[in-house]
C-alpha cells in the first residue's frame, strides 16, 4: 500500500452499503443451543455477505462441548455471526448470531448489549437447552419470540404443547420455521418486530 495518496483504501461494496432511505436500525440477536441453526438463519436471511466466526470442531472439545449432532456438524461459531436485512425502506435490522457451545456463553452479555429483541431458536429434540437461553434473555430484559426449527428427524408437536413444555406465557409468540429458507426466516423476524411494536404500544418495551 502506498501511503502517499496514489492508492486508496477501498470502501464497502455497493451491495453492502445501507439503503439511502434507511432512517432507523435495530440490533436483533439470534440465540439458542448448539446446532439449532443460528448461523444458517443469519446466512439465509442476510442481504449482505454474512460475517461468520466458525471454527473446525476438534478432538479437544470432546467431553467439554455439546456433542449432539457432531457426526454431521464439523464447525461451530466461536464468537458471533453477523448479517443485515432491510425490513422496510426505512428500517434495517442488524442480526447477531450467538455462539451455541456453552463455554462461549460468556460472550452473550456483550452481544445482548443494546439489543432491541431476540429470536430463540429451538430444537424439539433438546427442549431443555432452551430454558437457560430464555432465562438469560429474561435476566437482561430482552424481549424474544420462539422459533421451532423444523429438522427432518425432529419430532413435531402442537404449538400449544410446546408452549406448555417451554413454560411460555401466552403473550410470547411461538412458531415453526425452516431456517434454511429465507422467506421462513424473514417471517420469524417480522413476527418479532410485530411483537416489539405491540410491547411499545402498551408501554412494556423499555
Amino acid at each position: 500500500m502506498d501511503f502517499n495518496g496514489s492508492d486508496t483504501i477501498p470502501g464497502p461494496r455497493a451491495e453492502d452499503q445501507l439503503p439511502h432511505t434507511a432512517q432507523a436500525a435495530a440490533k436483533i440477536v439470534i440465540v439458542g443451543g448448539f446446532g439449532v441453526g443460528k448461523t444458517t438463519m443469519v446466512g439465509a436471511v442476510s442481504e449482505i455477505k454474512p460475517l461468520t466466526t466458525e471454527e473446525t470442531m476438534t478432538q479437544a472439545g470432546i467431553g467439554v462441548d455439546d456433542d449432539f449432532g457432531s457426526a454431521s456438524k464439523t464447525a461451530t461459531t466461536v464468537a458471533m455471526d453477523f448479517g443485515r436485512i432491510k425490513i422496510t425502506d426505512q428500517l434495517v435490522l442488524y442480526l447477531f448470531g450467538t455462539p451455541g457451545q456453552e463455554r462461549f456463553w460468556f460472550l452473550w452479555n456483550g452481544l445482548f448489549e443494546g439489543a432491541l429483541g431476540a429470536v430463540v431458536l429451538v430444537d424439539t429434540r433438546r427442549l431443555e437447552v432452551s430454558f437457560d437461553v430464555m432465562g438469560r434473555l429474561e435476566e437482561r430484559g430482552v424481549p424474544f419470540v420462539v422459533a421451532v426449527n423444523s429438522f427432518p428427524d425432529a419430532p413435531r408437536y402442537p404449538i400449544a404443547d410446546l408452549r406448555a413444555a417451554l413454560d411460555l406465557s401466552e403473550d410470547i409468540p411461538i412458531m415453526e420455521c425452516d431456517v434454511r429458507r429465507r422467506a421462513s426466516s424473514r417471517d420469524v423476524l417480522m413476527t418479532l418486530m410485530r411483537f416489539l411494536h405491540s410491547l411499545a404500544m402498551t408501554g412494556s418495551l423499555t
